[in-house]
């Protein structure tokens, strides 16, 4: 599958695809068949908490390991902020992490199962508003036509999945018309913050070997400010129509939703001639599910609530740097 070619891109897909993108991690543990009857998988539950306030200690591991079948000793991935519990289990990872997560009560940890073989990704996809950004910029751009509070309510419908997410980027889009198309770079600079963690993902995976693509429902002019300023090697999103240096009130179609994300996914994958499990994606709403349910690991970042629930991993206390220790990387490995 491909993307509609005007989706543009900061860097192109095909020219800087690495040929190597890095080993994956080794496991000392014996991996079983999949599904096999009474097959036992090597496993790691990862525990992680925000590194601003870190509150990971041994009362909380010891609980983790108390509940993990055959947990071996905790590997502290930085002291106070994350830690991998080895283990053996044929069980669901979701199961196992929601068990988890019950067991430690009040600590503000997430908790991440997966297999401990092929952590290490070597693509990761990310969505851009409140993912690598704290701010959905549609919201922040109708804020100058006195719209946030109606724009913002029509957002968060449409990111609960309560509404489709096409029709309801036109309608927002349609409400732009007249503002000038220099409000962007005002916006960018007055009103979007970098999420925490950002430039250490995506550095610390280039610098191993990933390629990042920065995947958004939103819009180009945002996005390719957005990938230079984190490090992304790559951006997809919508492009506005400008007429006369103002907002036209349209985009061009077909829109970037989550069919395209799910798109740009499988597309990158093949291109790199990599599996799914060598896969990372994140986003918080509805229109990345289908991508993050189709990567290797597919983590729901402070997520609305059908995301969380669907998604194999979900950070709600970390920050970005969550996606590296889940990956196994230590604190000493990333890279600023």
């Amino acid at each position: 599958m491909t993307v509609p070619p005007h989706f543009s891109a900061s860097a192109s897909a095909s020219a800087d695809l690495p040929l190597a993108v890095g080993p994956a991690i080794s496991t000392a543990l014996p991996v079983s068949v999949a599904g096999a009857p009474g097959s036992f998988m090597s496993l790691v539950a990862t525990l992680i908490c925000n590194p601003a306030t870190p509150a990971l200690d041994s009362t909380a591991v010891d609980a983790a390991r108390a509940i993990l079948p055959g947990a071996q000793a905790a590997n502290w991935l930085f002291e106070g902020v994350a830690a991998d519990i080895p283990f053996a289990s044929d069980g669901d990872a979701r199961d196992i992490a929601a068990r988890v997560r019950e067991a430690i009560g009040d600590f503000p940890v997430d908790i991440v199962v997966q297999p401990e073989i092929g952590r290490r990704k070597k693509l990761l996809l990310a969505d851009m508003d409140s993912t690598m950004i704290g701010q959905e910029c549609i919201d922040e751009l109708a804020d100058f036509a006195g719209l946030k509070a109606h724009v913002a309510a029509i957002t968060e419908r449409a990111m609960r999945g309560e509404i489709e997410f096409e029709p309801a980027l036109r309608e927002r889009v349609a409400l732009l018309k007249g503002l000038p198309v220099t409000i962007v770079a005002e916006t960018i600079e007055k009103r979007i913050t970098l999420t925490p963690g950002g430039r250490e993902l995506v550095n610390t995976m280039r610098r191993h070997g990933g390629y990042t693509c920065l995947v958004s429902g939103g819009f180009t002019l945002f996005t390719s400010a957005i990938a230079a300023k984190i490090g992304f090697l790559e951006n997809r999103a919508n492009e506005l129509i400008v007429e006369d240096g103002k907002f036209s009130g349209r985009v061009v179609e077909p829109i970037l939703g989550k069919d395209a994300k799910l798109a740009a996914h499988n597309e990158l994958r093949e291109s790199l001639d990599i599996d799914n499990i060598d896969t990372i994606a994140v986003g918080d709403g509805a229109n990345d599910l289908p991508m993050i349910q189709a990567a290797g690991l597919g983590v729901a970042y402070h997520a609305k609530p059908v995301v969380a629930a669907a998604a194999a991993a979900r950070i709600d206390h970390g920050d970005l740097t969550a996606l590296l220790y889940a990956q196994g990387y230590r604190r000493d490995e990333f890279v600023e």
